[in-house]
C-alpha cells in the first residue's frame, strides 16, 4: 500500500500541519513516511502546499506530479492540482472560496464544509481537523488512535489541553463528507 497526497491552500489554513500529522500517523503505524512542505514567503495568505507519502515500502523519491489524494483548500489549488490526480484517485475540497468547482469524471470528489463546521464548533482554527477527518473517512490509511498521537508528537506540549477539540473536529468531519460523484 502506497497512498501519495497532496494537501493545499492559503497558508494560515493548517496545510503543513496537516500534512505533518498524517506523517507522524504514519511513522507510529511503522509505515515508511515522506513529508515535503512547499509555501511562499508570506506567513499567512500566502499559497502553501505538502506532499505526504505513507507507504509500506521505501519511499524513493518526495517528488510527485500524480497523487492518489488531492485536498484543496482553495481556488488556485484546484486550478493547479484538480489534473494532478490519477485516474480513480480523489479530490477532497472544502467548497467555501472555491468559485469553480471540479470537473473530472474519471476521479471519486468530495466535499466537506470545513470552514463552516469548525466555526458551528465555536473555534474556525480546527478547519484543518475537519478536513483531516474527512481524509480519514474516505481514506482509512491510519487509524484514528496513531492521528491523536501525531497530533500530540506535532503540537508544543503547552497546546495538549486542545487534544479533545481536535478529536472532536477529526470525528466531525468524518461524519459529514459529502460525495459529489
Amino acid at each position: 500500500m502506497t497512498e501519495e497526497i497532496i494537501i493545499a491552500g492559503f497558508g494560515g489554513q493548517g496545510v503543513l500541519s496537516m500534512g505533518k500529522i498524517l506523517a507522524y500517523s504514519g511513522i507510529m503505524q511503522d509505515q515508511e513516511v515522506s513529508w515535503m512542505p512547499s509555501y511562499g514567503p508570506e506567513m499567512r495568505g500566502g499559497t502553501a502546499n505538502v506532499t505526504v507519502i505513507i507507504s509500506d515500502e521505501k519511499v524513493s523519491s518526495p517528488i510527485l506530479t500524480e497523487f492518489d489524494t488531492a485536498i484543496i483548500l482553495n481556488q488556485q489549488s484546484m486550478d493547479k492540482f484538480e489534473n494532478s490526480v490519477k485516474p480513480g484517485g480523489y479530490l477532497l475540497y472544502d467548497p467555501n472560496g472555491i468559485s469553480r468547482h471540479p470537473e473530472r469524471s474519471d476521479i471519486k470528489i468530495i466535499t466537506i464544509e470545513g470552514s463552516k463546521l469548525a466555526a458551528e464548533m465555536g473555534n474556525s482554527k480546527i478547519f484543518n481537523m475537519v478536513v483531516l477527518g474527512a481524509y480519514l473517512k474516505i481514506r482509512p490509511i491510519v487509524n484514528l488512535d496513531n492521528v491523536i498521537k501525531g497530533l500530540k508528537k506535532s503540537l508544543p506540549e503547552r497546546y495538549h489541553s486542545l487534544v479533545p477539540l481536535n478529536k472532536s473536529a477529526i470525528k466531525k468531519g468524518m461524519e459529514n463528507i459529502v460525495e459529489v460523484n
